[in-house]
């Protein structure tokens, strides 16, 4: 009920300061980041907790506010922290990864200065350094519609982030030993929800009324299906596109992706489980929440509603009902269908496929046969904008080479406003997850088997959905459309984040020979720098 209420506050005052200010309005965060105990699964582990808390505080926005995050790092290590789904146009030393930003060193601090710009949308952030992700420091992020802008849902009253993932016992910092020796990791111990185990996470809701759950998939490496005992949901947007509103009795939710789905409190006054569970695995990993109903006075009991197992075929057929609402606003007042992406000619095909090996009897993944390893000390980012070398854009080729897997810092070489095909090829019996850092694109295709040129027979050229993070099924491909229309380096990434530790990335510079402050920002004024570049003052920076 608190957080209605500071959700109903914070969009009246946004009306009245829109009506009086015509600048974009500005969203102040200052959070202090620690390590402290939690015991999600009863187990004391290391955490990190931001402003004391686990998970850390959600961040509210509108479309193109203006958020500005001061992240004191309190740790005993580098950090930083990454916008899974928020965009940062034209100004990638924003994103908060290895690539393009120095880490806030212990002791320090760094101002990020966000733009919601033509975004809505349910999305998360994490902390992207080592594997901090394993150890929390993850949280939801809200765009709503600006106050002009109509939104194609009913009313709802109330909106609740519910962010599910897999779980260890172990502290980061022992998982992250395991993968510095070239060792797998094991099986995750369990399943989190808002960063509780069993019957731990409660959701109050008065029953007759409609309700907003925006869920995120912030684990390690597993798939998830969501369900709520006796309730449907009903799938509203997905990582900022308004969907054709589909029902389903559950969801799967692959990591990284994020999805807003409605429900409504319809059933008998009393409490339903809410069942979080592994997919495509040999052990089924479960835990629960509640529904409770504000009038109820019976507890949950009972079996738990069942949900899909290792069924490939049924996820597949979900994820292709999943389609744009062509009629509906985006995040401007105009149909999110007034850009026929079906219509635009392709000018390059990237066919990225994955694979596992050792290299020096460690193991590593590699994309193309490229197992991606970082610079010693500075990031691409700013080693491309200060010219100062030390990788080669354009090192990892276009199409499988089926050679064996090779070190380098995979960077792959792109032109600014093109419009390029790119295929995910996943060849191993797992199911994969895949993110593009900066951008949204087009979900034009999925099936098993080996892409072909044929396979651009089955696409769907008019309403396939717009989203940051797609799945790739086993010994299957995914086929996306995207236009290339933000300049900066971006991180392609793997979100199994061992696979990704491990070399499952590569950066994708979208490059352009204009000089014209329209196509990309200049660096910060308080970007930290470090490696190479350490040593260069502010003055040199804006020069």
């Amino acid at each position: 009920m608190l957080l209605k209420k500071l959700i109903q506050f914070f969009l009246l005052s946004l009306l009245v300061v829109n009506s009086i200010v015509a600048e974009n309005p500005y969203r102040f965060y200052e959070w202090n980041v620690s390590y402290g105990t939690i015991s999600p699964l009863g187990v004391p582990q290391q955490g990190i907790l931001i402003n004391g808390q686990f998970p850390g505080p959600d961040i509210i926005s509108v479309t193109n506010d203006n958020v500005i995050i001061n992240v004191f790092n309190n740790l005993d290590d580098d950090f930083l922290i990454s916008w899974n789904g928020v965009q940062n146009r034209r100004n990638s030393f924003q994103d908060g990864v290895w690539g393009t930003t120095c880490p806030i060193p212990p002791g320090k601090n760094f101002t990020y200065t966000l733009q919601m710009k033509d975004q809505i949308g349910s999305f998360y952030y994490f902390p992207s350094l080592g594997f901090h992700k394993a150890a929390g420091g993850f949280g939801g992020i809200r765009i709503f519609s600006g106050p002009f802008v109509p939104v194609p849902l009913p009313a709802y009253s109330g909106d609740f982030i519910v962010l599910i993932g897999d779980w260890y016992k172990r502290n980061h910092t022992k998982l992250r030993e395991i993968l510095d020796r070239g060792h797998k990791l094991p099986f995750p111990d369990g399943i989190l929800i808002n960063g509780r185990g069993p019957n731990g996470a409660s959701f109050t809701v008065d029953q007759g009324k409609t309700y907003r759950l925006r869920i995120s998939n912030v684990g390690l490496e597993n798939s998830l299906n969501f369900r709520i005992e006796g309730h449907n949901v009903t799938l509203v947007e997905v990582e900022g596109t308004h969907t054709m509103q589909e029902t389903y009795t559950s969801l799967d939710v692959h990591v990284g992706q994020s999805y807003s789905v409605l429900i409504t409190a319809d059933q008998a006054p009393k409490d339903y489980y809410i069942v979080a569970s592994s997919r495509f695995t040999s052990k089924v990993l479960t835990t629960t929440g509640v529904l409770h109903y504000s009038n109820s006075n019976s507890p949950v009991s009972g079996p738990l509603p069942s949900g899909p197992t290792i069924e490939v075929g049924w996820s597949l057929y979900q994820a292709r009902s999943i389609r744009t609402n062509l009629t509906a606003n985006g995040p401007r007042p105009n149909p999110q269908g007034a850009y026929h992406y079906g219509m635009i000619n392709t000018t390059r095909t990237i066919r990225l496929s994955t694979s596992a090996g050792q290299v020096n009897s460690e193991q590593r993944y590699a994309v193309n046969s490229v197992s991606f390893v970082p610079t010693n000390d500075t990031p691409l980012k700013l080693a491309d904008y200060f010219k100062i070398g030390g990788f080669y854009p354009g090192n990892i080729p276009d199409a499988p080479s089926g050679g064996g897997i090779r070190l380098n810092t995979s960077v792959l070489e792109t032109d600014y406003r093109t419009f390029i095909e790119i295929v995910f090829e996943n060849k191993e019996r797992i199911v994969q997850s895949w993110h593009i850092a900066g951008y949204a694109f087009w979900v034009v295709g999925m099936d098993g088997g080996r892409w072909t040129p044929a396979s651009r027979n089955q696409y769907n050229l008019r309403d396939a959905v717009s989203r940051c993070t797609t799945q790739v099924y086993p010994r299957s491909w995914t086929a996306i459309y995207i236009a290339l229309d933000n300049v900066g380096m971006w991180n392609i990434r793997s979100e199994f984040w061992a696979r990704r530790y491990l070399g499952q990335q590569l950066y994708m510079r979208v490059y352009t020979t204009s000089t014209s402050l329209q196509d990309e920002y200049l660096i910060p004024n308080n970007a930290l720098l470090c490696g190479k570049v350490a040593g260069l003052h502010n003055k040199t920076v804006l020069s």
